[in-house]
């Protein structure tokens, strides 16, 4: 395999360790079975669910040099927690190898900031207000030379007699995770950090999500409850703007 999937590999599997399981690339198959992205109200099957969760667990990828085995035959990989953190990290590599010293990429979810902008100030990045426009924030992020990513329950989701199923799972269970948050964003200075923290934090909750970070140096998050109550790490300070 190319060197790039190998790193992106090996970053999806470390985050699996440090989430205790919680993040798993090998989810694929549970993916495949919400199937989210076109998803308009069909939950699967129990059984269903529980043939596959049976089959997620990272140890299964083994990798040696440049190659990349997946020992179990009835898993499939799953880099979409990760992948998208890691290309906007090489964007912003490739902009400032070309010169470009101020700029923001926005991938959707993933925010990156190259230096301040040209007069000198800091961006402001905002964070969604769960389940409304996409322009309608209910805070932001003050920063220059940050990732910002967040995510949330109100990205995918559907309702099925007043059941909210969304796409973060629980892949203890196989069904949409339920911790008392609507979204997690993580502060950090990669994004694809910002991929598996935002992930694990919200599985883990915002008490153990807030722990894990706190233990992290120059990471911080912003976690945003079922009932829109906004709580931050120590270190977030006069950066986050509350509207």
């Amino acid at each position: 395999m190319d060197p790039e999937t190998i790193d992106l590999l090996n970053a999806g599997l470390e985050y699996g360790k440090n989430s205790d399981g919680q993040f798993d690339i090998t989810v694929g198959k549970l993916s495949d079975l919400w199937h989210f992205s076109e998803n308009d109200g069909e939950v699967p099957d129990n059984t269903d669910i529980a043939q596959v969760i049976a089959n997620i667990d990272d140890a299964a990828v083994v990798i040696k040099d440049n190659t990349v085995a997946l020992m179990n035959s009835d898993a499939k990989l799953d880099l979409g927690g990760i992948a998208k953190g890691y290309i906007a990290d090489r964007m912003r590599d490739h902009l400032k190898e070309e010169g470009i010293t101020s700029g923001i990429i926005n991938l959707g979810g993933n925010v990156v900031v190259i230096g301040n902008k040209p007069d000198g100030s800091m961006y402001k990045v905002g964070i969604q207000k769960p389940f409304s426009d996409q322009n309608d924030v209910i805070a932001y992020v003050e920063t220059d030379e940050k990732s910002v990513v967040t995510s949330g329950v109100y990205e995918r989701y559907f309702y099925v007699d007043d059941t909210l199923y969304h796409h973060i799972l629980d892949l203890s269970t196989g069904y949409p995770a339920e911790t008392g948050l609507n979204s997690v964003t993580i502060i950090s200075e990669n994004s694809v950090d910002g991929d598996g923290l935002s992930t694990t934090c919200f599985l883990l909750g915002p008490d153990e999500g807030m722990d894990l970070i706190e233990s992290m140096p120059d990471v911080e998050a912003v976690f945003i409850t079922d009932d829109n109550e906004i709580k931050c790490t120590s270190g977030v300070g006069d950066s986050l703007v509350v509207l």
